[in-house]
């Protein structure tokens, strides 16, 4: 119901900004702001993603939770489509979430309002399989192609490396 509402409330409000706006500013400067707030959002976003990846990294690399990080990556790729959308309020909620501290303020409020039932780094994915496939422990498989090698092969032949000459 929240996402119906946003998808019809979203471009009204768009709307009445860019008629109270261009009306009070004109059509050709509206425009152009329009123009430079998504180039200069791109180049904002474009800043604060590179942080946000070697953030990402770093947490990867300490073994943290890499949670956050990623929360605020996916802010930040939430607010770059939010600036290459044309309007006012779409611009002004894209802005908002490239500042630290608003999205730290929301990855609090998401976090509160999500439980993690488990989390568990590393580990093997046979560990999280309800029944892993079992097979006797005598039974040895090893899958491989082979060529047969004729006898009639000279003895100073250097050979493969894997078999005796």
């Amino acid at each position: 119901m929240w996402l119906f509402i946003a998808f019809i409330a979203v471009p009204l409000i768009e709307i009445a900004l860019f008629i109270q706006i261009g009306g009070a500013i004109g059509l050709w400067t509206t425009l152009a702001i329009v123009v430079l707030t998504a180039i200069l959002g791109t180049s904002l976003v474009r800043n604060q993603g590179r942080m946000a990846i070697r953030d990402l990294q770093s947490s990867f690399n300490r073994l943290d939770n890499p949670a956050e990080p990623l929360a605020h990556g996916a802010m930040i790729l939430f607010s770059g489509a939010l600036l290459l959308t044309p309007g006012f309020f779409t611009d002004a909620v894209g802005f908002a979430l490239l500042v630290p501290a608003v999205r730290v303020a929301a990855f609090k409020w998401i976090k509160s309002r999500v439980t993690v039932a488990e989390f568990q780094m590393g580990g093997s994915f046979e560990q999280h399989q309800p029944h892993p496939p079992q097979r006797p422990a005598s039974e040895d498989v090893i899958d491989g192609e082979f060529t047969e090698v004729p006898k009639g092969k000279s003895p100073n032949h250097p050979g493969s490396g894997w078999t005796r000459h």
